[in-house]
């Protein structure tokens, strides 16, 4: 009696995994959350700080066989905080950035676990800097006004809650003084999906 009621919850779990990884899916829902910028840096002798910014927009994912795309767009604010030669250079970039994301999912009963990578491209909408001295005027940080990084991440979905945890490695170079940079950051998310189908 054990083995059987052990073989039909094995054979209702495996078939519970297969039709949420087999039958075709899409969501469609909004997100918000926080992440901390970090200037990489090749050829001077600067100093960056990590700074807390947030996000917040829409997310789509559209999945079958145990795969889905995510593409997403939201608004989101990098801070950064530089110090070179005495001078320290506070810039807040805001912008809004959409990433193409591809990626798998395993789990069942509600909970999932994520993994996916992708392009993400960044258009900046609004780029101030604060400086300390008349000084900084002349090592300011010469934001572009599109980027592009590459993300890594992986996410949990507890039953219609998703939570991600990312890396946004930047590709595109930025100008410091004389050197060159590049904004990185990691970001922590919450999302929730407003349309299942």
């Amino acid at each position: 009696m054990k083995k059987l009621f052990i073989t039909i919850a094995i054979i209702a779990a495996a078939i519970t995994y297969s039709n949420a990884q087999v039958i075709p899916s899409f969501q469609l829902g909004i997100k918000g959350g926080i992440n901390l910028s970090k200037l990489n840096y090749s050829g001077s002798t600067f100093n960056s700080s990590n700074r807390a910014g947030y996000l917040g927009g829409l997310w789509a994912r559209v999945g079958a066989l145990g795969f889905n795309f995510q593409p997403e767009l939201y608004v989101t604010s990098k801070n950064v905080e530089i110090s070179d030669n005495g001078t320290n250079v506070k810039a807040k970039f805001t912008s809004i950035d959409l990433p193409l994301l591809l990626g798998g999912k395993v789990g069942a009963f509600g909970l999932g676990a994520r993994f996916y990578t992708g392009p993400l491209v960044s258009f900046a909408i609004n780029k101030n800097q604060s400086f300390s001295t008349a000084i900084g005027n002349a090592t300011s940080l010469d934001y572009k006004d599109q980027n592009f990084a590459w993300v890594l991440g992986a996410g949990l979905d507890i039953r219609n809650i998703s939570i991600d945890l990312r890396y946004e490695g930047g590709l595109t170079k930025q100008t410091f003084g004389d050197s060159h940079t590049r904004v990185s950051l990691f970001n922590l998310s919450l999302a929730v999906p407003l349309i299942k189908i």
